[in-house]
């Protein structure tokens, strides 16, 4: 449905450190820089990130967040240690969410900004 997503960041090289660790055990990298944007994908980018003077301020109740997919369990456990270790906030520690599926393993954090970011894995354990 969608080709790709973008969100507007106050400090872009704070962000790029935090992407670049977090995103990195999905398989998923910069793939395009300049000094005003970041692309991340694995092999063509579809997470945008712009630098912005006046981003969208975080709002726990909007019922925004982006969600990445995990080719794994062990994925979901590796982004959401390396989200942690470079600046991120835990919003909801790995593990099984059998409300949503038995087999929903994910993870959730804040991003420097406060976006609500999860990583999801449907597959047994």
């Amino acid at each position: 449905m969608f080709d790709h997503v973008s969100i507007g960041v106050k400090d872009i090289n704070r962000s790029r450190a935090f992407y670049d660790a977090a995103l990195g055990p999905l398989g998923h990298r910069c793939l395009s820089e300049d000094k005003s944007s970041l692309g991340y994908g694995a092999d063509r980018v579809a997470f945008w990130i712009l630098a912005s003077e006046e981003p969208v301020q975080p709002n726990d109740s909007s019922g925004l967040h982006f969600c990445f997919t995990a080719p794994t369990r062990g994925g979901v456990d590796a982004f959401h240690a390396a989200a942690l270790r470079s600046g991120g906030a835990d919003n909801g520690k790995p593990g099984v969410r059998a409300d949503y599926d038995p087999n929903y393993y994910a993870a959730f954090v804040k991003d420097p900004d406060g976006y609500r970011i999860e990583v999801y894995c449907g597959l047994p354990a």
